[in-house]
């Protein structure tokens, strides 16, 4: 049963200041990268003028508490596999003013590709104009994604699903901008690069929730 457009909008405003991660079936990890929302959620609090809920929700994607959080955040090496059920509940999420911000974990693309395909089968994905205001919130990138973590040597590109004009799916593609929020121990990132994926990060937060 799907829940009233009104009842969305309540709980939206409810929980506006808490993220939601992923839960997909297929075998990919959706739990990797643990240490990476938490410090973005720090980061942004202190820099962006956000007031984030430290606690991050962990939400299936046939879940009616989806409609809880106004962004969403998946990633993960390998297979994404949704139902359609899945594909349903997403779609009437990300039309009802609810965003998915998929982050490009190496082996990732493939699948992602695939099902979201099924969400969106008449969209393709396009790639985000370097003066998109997703780019430009607390933080500027004049030149669109930054490039963090090295997967096949290509250049990062910021990649979107629109519906009705609106922006409802922001896929950071051979950038891998959660390696970058990650502890710094983990991935040896220069602190250079670590504090642009941060910048971007916060962007992409402060973006979803004025949009």
């Amino acid at each position: 049963m799907r829940i009233p457009f009104i009842f969305i909008f309540l709980t939206t405003c409810i929980y506006a200041q808490q993220i939601g991660v992923l839960k997909y079936n297929g075998g990919g990890d959706w739990y990797s990268n643990p240490t990476s929302l938490p410090n973005l959620i720090k980061f942004a609090n202190r820099n962006s003028k956000t007031s984030i809920n430290s606690n991050i929700a962990t939400v299936s994607p046939d879940s009616d508490d989806i409609y809880n959080y106004p962004i969403v955040f998946l990633t993960g090496h390998g297979n994404v596999y949704f139902s359609q059920r899945d594909v349903e509940n997403l779609k009437n999420y990300l039309t009802s003013g609810g965003f998915l911000h998929i982050s490009d974990n190496y082996g990732l693309d493939k699948y992602i590709r695939r099902e979201i395909k099924k969400i969106f089968p008449k969209t393709d994905f396009k790639e985000i104009p370097k003066d998109h205001p997703i780019y430009h919130q607390t933080f500027s990138f004049p030149n669109g994604l930054p490039k963090i973590h090295e997967h096949d040597k290509k250049a990062p590109q910021g990649f979107g699903i629109f519906h009705e004009g609106r922006l409802v799916v922001f896929y950071d593609y051979e950038s891998d901008l959660s390696d970058g929020w990650e502890d710094k121990v983990i991935h040896n990132n220069p602190e250079e690069i670590r504090i642009k994926a941060l910048k971007m990060g916060a962007n992409i937060i402060e973006y979803s929730f004025k949009n």
